[in-house]
């Protein structure tokens, strides 16, 4: 199971359990479902994955931090497949997270964890670091692939050239991941090969306008 560097560690000679993270995680996406955000506890989540709740507090000081990373094990499934050109692997991508976000695990536990974040700062930065940062990584995967195929210009040289890439980068995830949270979640329209292939299309001519 890929493994939030936000993540809290064991204590010293307690060496974590990969089997039983899995096991959590998937009992605390279970429990939203069913649950809600408002009834599920620590102790309803220990009770499903079969192990002691002071186990999950070795690992999570809290629910927030808890369900942010079973939510964040389910992003990191995405890769960005290298189909020979920028817009067939953004359209590639965009396919696999609209079919993750309509699962009900990951529907429930995002909007869930979204609404909390409103009104708690740490839990918002927590979301930050273990999903939205994480995920900028397709991004800039995708921009490398299409500078070494010529479809994009090279970076610019230099301090200020990393920082203009990390802009885009950001600024193309937002799109992204805007989008098809709004379309799946809020609209609750399909992101199928038509629209993934209409957004990518607006994407691509926007790009040329970015420096």
């Amino acid at each position: 199971m890929p493994h939030s560097a936000s993540s809290p560690k064991g204590r010293p000679g307690r060496p974590r359990s990969a089997a039983a993270d899995r096991a959590i995680l998937d009992a605390t996406r279970a429990a939203l479902v069913d649950l809600g955000w408002g009834k599920l506890t620590m102790g309803d989540v220990a009770a499903r994955a079969g192990v002691a709740k002071t186990t999950l507090y070795r690992r999570w000081a809290n629910k927030n931090e808890l369900v942010v990373d079973a939510v964040a094990v389910l992003f990191d499934e995405l890769e960005l497949p290298d189909l020979g050109c920028l817009q067939a692997d953004i359209e590639g991508v965009v396919r696999q997270f609209g079919a993750l976000l309509a699962r009900p695990e990951t529907k429930t536990a995002l909007m869930a964890v979204v609404a909390e974040s409103t009104t708690d700062d740490a839990l918002r930065e927590r979301i930050r670091s273990a999903i939205v940062d994480r995920q900028k990584r397709l991004v800039v995967l995708g921009r490398e692939r299409a500078q070494q195929r010529g479809e994009l210009p090279p970076d610019l040289p230099g301090p200020e050239g990393a920082l203009a890439a990390a802009r885009t980068a950001g600024l193309i995830f937002d799109l992204i991941a805007g989008a098809i949270v709004h379309r799946t979640l809020v609209t609750a329209e399909p992101v199928d090969a038509e629209w993934a292939h209409r957004l990518s299309t607006v994407l691509l001519q926007g790009l040329g306008g970015l420096d």
